[in-house]
């Protein structure tokens, strides 16, 4: 049996939300609104708004260094899942003022659609400030070709970024400029760990060991994914060399992501993690290791951070993470080492935050309390040409997707979980529900299509419902935006760019592009072919995108999982393909 399933806790349903009030208890500073489980410090000045968030078990991170000098803002899902839209929205209510907010998170596929989908949300309404999105990935265990669509992991360089961010900040910086020093910084981070065994989630059946007694694994994720590589067990002055040399080797050019020139100039930024069951007597000996390997290397090093900032619950491991600072001879670098050192050394007084020397090592021998939410901007309408018709094409489609249940499931049954058909059928049924109670009324597009992407959001669910809500959101933001620049009414040409706009939006919130064999094949196809052919035409082509996904290898989505050459053998379309099929067939005159 592995070990560490022991657990202290009241129920494991309850385990986050008595941990957050356990936090609020610690520090009264910060606040929690309890039912959207949204850990913050109400606005006191003018600044741009920091938050992150994600799936709980990785503490301190995030609600930990919420606080002066860090986060204002982190939004906490359950353990290891990625919270939902209507936190993270929560979250950005609480927080978000005139200079806008920045939301940094681990590049991990539903915290970038769930917070992304929040933010496009957010713009959409013409709240104040606007609100963008840093996905953090350092994790060097991920080569280039894994991940190809999906990047890299985000692991405790992530806390670096909260931390030099927040300091620009506070000293006045625009949101620009702030997010232009997470972008550089996420630029120079490379994260690698190491697990003695995996970790166990509360309430769940206790798993056997998977390693033997005297291994280890080189590379593992912080929500129990397997690493690259089982090594043996062997000294920490060996882990530490193994780690640091896989950092900084630019020779790997699958794993060489950050521009080390290894000839004496580098200069960094240590940090030592604990993934959650390391003792401090153990964390000593592996930070003195790590400095004594880079110091050899000619490596200088400016600044040393260790403790527990980003754990994997009780994983019996640790991560090391290089930032690489500006070179001296590099002219043409945005920052200087110093301003980054600056950054760092700023006060900050968020629990989860660790005591720091701000200098070189030596050479080695309650309630919740609401805050007050920005009022809505000045609402704008966008009619439509033909009200009836318009309702009757959106009931069309959804009926297309009823009818299709059956087809969807079973291409899902075989492409990917078999919940396809279901969850595009929920959503549908949902539509029609709210147009025959009046919700949608066909009278103002854009409150009906922000009424869509609240469906969706809310009755599908999942990958699939994250994905037609960031659509959604991104087409009402183009309509509204059509509508401001004096667009009266939907014509062709308005639905095209705004179609057009909103999947610029989708993109940038997933990296699946044509060919993908994923639902981004034929509906881009369908826009694409929208100005020129018109609806029936881009019908068609979006038809034909559909069917070539039966030919296609999954470059991203479930289908990436299942056995490629079975998929082609038994010529399954992409369910999430077929069912844009369905929807845009439905719109152009579906009848059941």
């Amino acid at each position: 049996m592995a070990p560490g399933h022991k657990h202290l806790l009241n129920t494991p349903q309850t385990l986050v939300v008595d941990s957050l009030k356990g936090l609020v208890t610690l520090n009264p500073s910060i606040k929690l609104d309890e039912g959207q489980r949204v850990i913050y410090t109400p606005p006191s000045k003018p600044r741009v708004a920091l938050l992150s968030g994600g799936g709980s078990g990785h503490e301190p991170a995030h609600a930990g260094f919420v606080g002066a000098g860090l986060l204002d803002a982190a939004v906490c899902g359950n353990i290891f899942a990625s919270p939902n839209v209507a936190q993270v929205r929560r979250g950005l209510e609480l927080v978000t003022r005139e200079k806008g907010a920045l939301i940094v998170v681990m590049n991990y596929t539903g915290d970038a659609l769930h917070f992304g989908l929040a933010a496009e949300q957010h713009r959409s309404t013409g709240k104040p400030g606007d609100v963008r999105v840093l996905l953090v990935g350092d994790d060097v265990a991920v080569s280039r070709e894994q991940g190809t669509i999906v990047g890299r992991r985000g692991l405790a360089g992530t806390i670096l970024v909260y931390k030099i961010a927040s300091a620009l900040s506070d000293a006045g910086a625009d949101l620009d400029a702030v997010e232009s020093v997470g972008k550089y910084v996420c630029s120079r981070l490379g994260t690698l760990g190491v697990g003695l065994e995996h970790c166990h989630v509360p309430g769940t059946r206790a798993g056997e060991s998977h390693l033997e007694a005297n291994q280890l694994e080189l590379g593992m994720g912080i929500h129990n994914e397997p690493g690259t590589s089982k090594l043996e067990l062997t000294t920490v002055a060996d882990l530490v060399d193994t780690i640091l040399t896989k950092i900084t080797d630019t020779a790997d050019k699958e794993r060489a992501y950050v521009p080390f020139k290894n000839d004496g100039s580098d200069e960094v930024v240590l940090l030592v993690n604990d993934l959650g069951a390391v003792s401090e007597l153990e964390l000593g000996g592996i930070t003195n290791e790590a400095v004594k390997w880079l110091q050899s290397k000619k490596i200088t090093v400016r600044r040393v951070f260790a403790g527990t900032y980003m754990t994997s619950l009780n994983m019996p491991g640790f991560s090391l993470t290089l930032l690489l600072l500006p070179s001296k001879s590099d002219s043409s670098a945005p920052y200087s080492s110093a301003q980054i050192l600056e950054y760092l050394d700023a006060p900050a007084s968020a629990p989860g935050w660790k005591w720091t020397s701000a200098s070189e090592p030596g050479v080695v021998g309650a309630k919740v309390e609401e805050a007050a939410v920005p009022k809505k901007g000045q609402e704008v309408a966008l009619k439509t040409t033909d009200s009836k018709e318009f309702l009757a094409a959106i009931v069309r489609a959804c009926k297309a997707l009823i009818a299709a249940e059956p087809e969807l499931t079973e291409q899902d049954q075989i492409a990917g979980d078999g919940d396809a058909g279901l969850t595009l059928e929920a959503g549908a049924k949902a539509i029609i529900k709210a147009i025959d109670g009046g919700k949608l009324k066909g009278e103002n597009v854009i409150e009906d299509i922000g009424v869509i992407a609240e469906i969706v959001e809310d009755d599908m669910g999942g990958t699939s419902g994250a994905l037609y809500s960031i659509f959604f959101a991104g087409l009402g933001k183009a309509l509204r935006d059509a509508a401001t620049s004096g667009a009266t009414s939907t014509t062709p040409e308005v639905w095209s760019k705004a179609s057009a706009s909103a999947l610029t939006t989708l993109y940038k919130y997933t990296r699946a592009r044509p060919p993908s064999r994923t639902l981004v094949d034929p509906l881009e196809a369908f826009i694409e072919s929208l100005p020129s052919k018109g609806l029936n035409g881009a019908a068609e082509d979006a038809h034909a995108a559909a069917e070539k996904t039966k030919e296609l290898v999954a470059k991203a989505g479930r289908g990436a999982y299942v056995n490629q050459e079975d998929l082609k053998k038994r010529e399954v379309p992409d369910p999430g393909a077929w069912g844009i099929w369905r929807i845009v067939d439905g719109l152009r005159g579906f009848e059941a």
